[in-house]
């Protein structure tokens, strides 16, 4: 299954990529939610090999997730893979500078499950499909309207 969108964000490209790669500020906002959240590697710099685990109720049970960045292309953008209970996930996001204030970010989220329960967990996300990618366009909006925010302030 994959959900897709693209948003122009009224802020250069390196403003942009720097708020998609603020991986302290994702770890401390998962952990305000719930989430238990522990860096993996040794990296002493963002990029290629960074690793994270995190424990996180999602439909009445307790989850887990290993996370790694898979290309940080500093200021075009990353790819992050996640295995959480059979499921193999990739995001990708993309950043095109449309001129030296206006940034295009296209962010792709690609579902894959491995396993019999996984399948049937995807298949019920797909029932609901229309309703998933409605909540994924209007968070990503709201994320970059929040850039746009932190950017013109």
């Amino acid at each position: 299954m994959k959900l897709s969108t693209r948003e122009d964000i009224a802020a250069p490209i390196e403003a942009v990529f720097r708020e998609i790669s603020d991986f302290d500020g994702f770890e401390r906002a998962a952990l305000r939610r719930g989430a238990e959240v522990v860096r993996t590697d040794s990296l002493t710099a963002a990029g290629v090999g960074m690793t994270w685990r995190a424990q996180f109720p999602f439909r009445n049970r307790e989850r887990q997730a290993d996370l790694e960045l898979l290309d940080h292309d500093v200021p075009n953008g990353l790819t992050l893979f996640s295995r959480i209970s059979g499921v193999e996930t990739t995001v990708v996001v993309e950043l095109v500078a449309l001129s030296r204030v206006r940034t295009r970010m296209n962010m792709s989220i690609d579902l894959k499950p491995k396993s019999i329960p996984a399948r049937l967990m995807i298949q019920s996300l797909k029932l609901a499909k229309t309703n998933m990618t409605k909540r994924f366009h209007r968070r990503v909006a709201d994320f970059s309207a929040d850039i746009e925010d932190r950017h013109s302030a």
